[in-house]
């Protein structure tokens, strides 16, 4: 054996990842099979003139460790049986390390060109279907809870079931990327979120509209860590902190597309169809089919992407691995008018594979039983790969980017749902102070068939009056008298009778329900045929102020995501993130002088210009903290974490709206200042490859 060995070695001189075959073109291997002469030919075959790419160089040559292995090829399998699980992760990392450096090497000889902009483009859209997501459903609540008659409950709930289905989706799709791959759970991530959220436009009940919006925001959740993670695995390290920042903008041009979609779509009541008396189909669901658009793009873009190569190497799939390397080594090289390189690349390090994997004969039980086991073994290693997250090699990483995540997220997405809600608190304190009060008016034997708004009439007394095809908007009528009048088809909104005595009065196709009379003597009136369902008027419901705030928001981060894509590698990931939200944080104390429309605003977008570099150092040192193995699965943990602050800042900050401006705003500078400070202490990966 060692005399086939030796031979081998001097007829195949292995040097710097090439190798030096004899002349003769035979392949001389001992006590190895021998080869069909046409295979011998096709092995040893260089460049010709058809094709200057080299062809054979992979498939026939083998390495040296190759013959070793074939000639042992049975005792190492079964002393693995024997040895003890720790000695095989030892081993396991000892390959993992080696592979990581190989693996950067390999990634600068591919070069970055059109295949990693490609790819750029097409994970870019599932970014921003994710950005997108989270706009949506405050958008459309102003029209949906009128065309739903949503109670306040009900809107609150809607306005966190998205980030609560975002929080289940990272966690559970994160871990299945480590297992089942990248670009499979990416298709299966972006495939949930655009079924339901296009199924989420043409439902009509509440429940099932918001269980749509839940499940399309599980899909969603799972492209956040799956697209870091697998754009990061074809970046070498001097491009991966820029070029994964310069990834980061997608989320703001998912932003700004919501905003100028729902600014263009919503308001014109027009762009609709109705079914009869039950089924409406209103502009803000034309919104909603709308914004599932760049979602579908991503997801038919992706099928002709190829898997992560580095999670095949992971896997033990060399030769698929190997394949995609070369695909993108070829595809850039052509791009840069350079046909004739040559992938020098023809043996691949692949760590030991440790991972227990059941395969189930098609005969064995039903098939329901073979799948049950089949998820219950992969959601067994998912479980594994958490509890991994916290063994003592990662527990303090872990924990304190668990941190940093969630402070900022308690702040960013606390305040971003403030904002516009002291928008609102501001405009409705002026609309307030515009109101009209009529006392002791007498009117007898008038029509009214106009708008009236924002009124209060008391000790009124209203004889023989009718009230025709007219809308009540913020009108309240006290201690009033009605007597022998007549209401048809009136609309109303946020209008009340108190404490009014109502005699011999007909209300006939009106939306005065029971609600509206708050103390009030009913005499001699009837109530015919009421209007059904809740009614919209765009005109009220929907402000060009609240777009243009939102608009404006996600526009201010394009000088932040500039100059944190270019400074991520100069300066390193750990003083772009205590320094931005270090700078955040007294952004927040400004808030105190925010007194108006135009200087929230302004505010708003000085804090989100300010934090974008804080979230997008955040992304890069996540994927570069931990191993290929595991990396999904930590960004969908800490992703997690992230939506569960999200879910608690929107809650908190929203119930201070008009009641005081302080709590939120030493909450949020706090939680800034706090979670910057810890950051410093995370560990810089500037320099580090791939693990």
């Amino acid at each position: 054996g060692g005399r086939e060995a030796n031979q081998v070695s001097d007829d195949y001189r292995y040097q710097d990842g090439n190798y030096d075959a004899p002349n003769d073109g035979y392949y001389r291997g001992g006590d190895e099979p021998a080869q069909e002469e046409d295979a011998q030919s096709d092995v040893t075959e260089g460049h010709d003139e058809d094709d200057e790419v080299y062809e054979g160089e992979y498939q026939g040559i083998p390495h040296p460790d190759d013959i070793k292995e074939k000639q042992k090829k049975r005792a190492p399998a079964v002393a693995d049986e024997y040895r003890d699980r720790a000695d095989l992760m030892a081993e396991r990392m000892e390959d993992e390390e080696q592979l990581a450096h190989q693996y950067e090497n390999i990634i600068e000889e591919c070069g970055h060109g059109r295949f990693q902009w490609t790819l750029f483009f097409v994970l870019g859209l599932a970014l921003m279907a994710d950005g997108v997501e989270v706009f949506v459903v405050g958008f459309v609540l102003p029209s949906a809870e009128k065309d739903m008659c949503l109670s306040s409950s009900n809107k609150g709930m809607l306005g966190l079931i998205v980030y609560l289905g975002m929080m289940v989706g990272a966690v559970l799709l994160g871990g299945l990327a480590d297992k089942l791959g990248r670009k499979q759970c990416l298709i299966i991530s972006l495939a949930i979120n655009a079924a339901f959220a296009f199924l989420s436009s043409f439902v009509q009940g509440y429940g099932f509209f918001l269980f749509c919006r839940l499940i399309s925001g599980l899909g969603i959740g799972g492209t956040l860590p799956i697209v870091f993670a697998y754009f990061s695995e074809f970046l070498s390290r001097e491009k991966r902190g820029e070029h994964l920042s310069w990834l980061c903008m997608f989320w703001m041009i998912g932003g700004i597309y919501a905003s100028a979609m729902a600014w263009s779509i919503i308001p014109h009541y027009g762009w609709g169809f109705s079914m009869g008396t039950k089924y409406h189909f209103h502009s803000w669901r034309v919104f909603v089919l709308v914004c599932s658009l760049p979602c579908i793009a991503s997801l038919v873009a992706l099928k002709f992407m190829p898997e992560s190569p580095r999670f095949l190497l992971e896997i033990g799939k060399h030769d698929e691995a190997w394949m995609i390397l070369k695909q993108v080594h070829d595809t850039n090289m052509r791009a840069k008018g350079e046909p004739e390189r040559v992938f020098t690349v023809s043996y691949i390090k692949t760590p030991k594979q440790v991972d227990e994997f059941i395969e189930i004969q098609s005969s064995t039980g039903t098939w329901y039983q073979r799948w049950l086991v089949r998820i219950t073994t992969i959601l067994k290693q998912v479980w594994d790969n958490v509890l991994y997250c916290l063994t003592a090699q990662y527990r303090m990483n872990t924990l304190m980017l668990a941190v940093v995540w969630f402070t900022m997220a308690l702040s960013y997405y606390g305040l971003i749902v403030w904002f516009p809600d002291m928008i609102r608190y501001l405009q409705d304190e002026a609309y307030d102070s515009r109101v009209k009060i009529f006392d002791e008016e007498e009117v007898s034997h008038f029509t009214f068939n106009f708008t009236l708004e924002n009124q209060i009439h008391r000790n009124g007394e209203y004889r023989n009056d009718k009230f025709i095809g007219m809308k009540f908007k913020e009108v309240k009528f006290e201690d009033s008298l009605f007597e022998d009048c007549y209401f048809e088809d009136v609309t109303s909104s946020e209008t009340f009778f108190e404490n009014c005595t109502i005699i011999s009065t007909v209300f006939y196709n009106t939306d005065l329900y029971e609600h509206k009379f708050i103390n009030c003597r009913l005499i001699n009136s009837t109530f015919m045929k009421e209007k059904e369902g809740c009614h919209i008027d765009f005109e009220e419901d929907n402000d060009f102020l609240i777009y243009l705030v939102s608009f404006l928001g996600s526009l201010s981060v394009l000088p932040g995501n500039i100059i944190s894509a270019l400074l991520m590698d100069k300066i390193g990931r750990i003083k772009m993130i205590g320094g931005s939200m270090l700078i955040s944080a007294v952004c927040c104390f400004f808030l105190f002088f925010g007194n108006s429309e135009s200087a929230m605003i302004g505010w708003q977008c000085l804090f989100c210009g300010a934090s974008i570099a804080a979230w997008n150092a955040l992304d890069v040192i996540t994927v570069e903290l931990y191993p290929t193995d595991k990396r999904a699965t930590a960004f969908g943990i800490l992703n997690g974490l992230c939506k569960f602050g999200a879910i608690l800042g929107n809650s908190i900050f929203s119930s201070f709206v008009g009641i005081t401006k302080v709590v939120p705003i030493l909450l949020a500078s706090s939680a800034l200042v706090g979670g910057g400070l810890l950051a410093l202490r995370l560990p810089e990966t500037r320099e580090q490859v791939l693990m």
